[in-house]
């Protein structure tokens, strides 16, 4: 129940073991009645249930018997507030939406079929493959959320980069390095980036390893996927 789309399948565990994961609060005058059975009376205080998170909670009214129906709502109750407290949930299923990204390189054909077969990193798995792929374009796509968004790039004047360069168009990242005249030298990508940042961004530069160079390096090189390199190209 810790993540989202689990919320039917942690509701019958959490129906039968409020005890367990939950606090008391709100406490009314009686004591506890035991359960003993299907129909046995909950406990006389209300019981403040907390999601795994630590934060979420939700409060079952003393005297609800906790049967499945009661778990699936408080279980629905919890997950929905965590669902409004976490609005960037899906950021990545938004940004494909939002804005196109280039699918990384299909590496099936490295899968090894057989063990006999050699690679240099050895036995390549489909898992393999899957997980270069994923972990690939979510870097992407998180340049991509950068790029298109002033308020990630810090500008001081709602300027993001896809204002003049939409979907990462007439970026060639492919002709760096090459002489840039904006700053009288041979510059790499990243340095022109860290201009535009400066410029019209008007930003603070990015540092090297600062993740948003980095995913703005892979989103800019993601879109061009296919075209040929050719560097020093004007």
């Amino acid at each position: 129940m810790m993540m989202k789309g689990q919320t039917v399948a942690g509701a019958s565990l959490l129906a039968f073991a409020l005890l367990a994961c939950t606090t008391q609060s709100s406490q009314t005058s009686g004591p506890a009645t035991p359960a003993e059975g299907p129909t046995a009376k909950a406990s006389e205080e209300d019981i403040e249930v907390t999601l795994c998170d630590g934060e979420s909670k939700t409060v079952v009214p003393a005297g609800e018997v906790p049967d499945r129906a009661t778990g699936e709502a408080v279980a629905d109750a919890l997950m929905t507030q965590w669902i409004i407290e976490h609005p960037e949930r899906d950021w990545e299923m938004q940004t494909r939406a939002a804005h196109a990204l280039m699918p990384a390189a299909d590496n099936s054909h490295l899968i090894t079929e057989e063990d006999g077969v050699d690679r240099t990193y050895g036995k390549i798995s489909e898992r393999d493959v899957e997980t270069w792929k994923r972990e690939t374009e979510r870097v992407a796509l998180m340049g991509s959320r950068v790029f298109h968004s002033s308020k990630e790039l810090e500008s001081t004047v709602g300027v993001s980069c896809d204002m003049c360069h939409p979907n990462a168009a007439n970026t060639h990242p492919e002709t760096y390095p090459k002489f840039q005249t904006q700053l009288g030298r041979v510059v790499l990508l990243r340095d022109m980036i860290n201009w535009c940042m400066q410029h019209p961004v008007r930003a603070e530069a990015l540092d090297a390893d600062d993740p948003r160079m980095r995913a703005l390096e892979a989103y800019i090189y993601a879109q061009r996927s296919g075209v040929e390199l050719e560097y020093g190209k004007h």
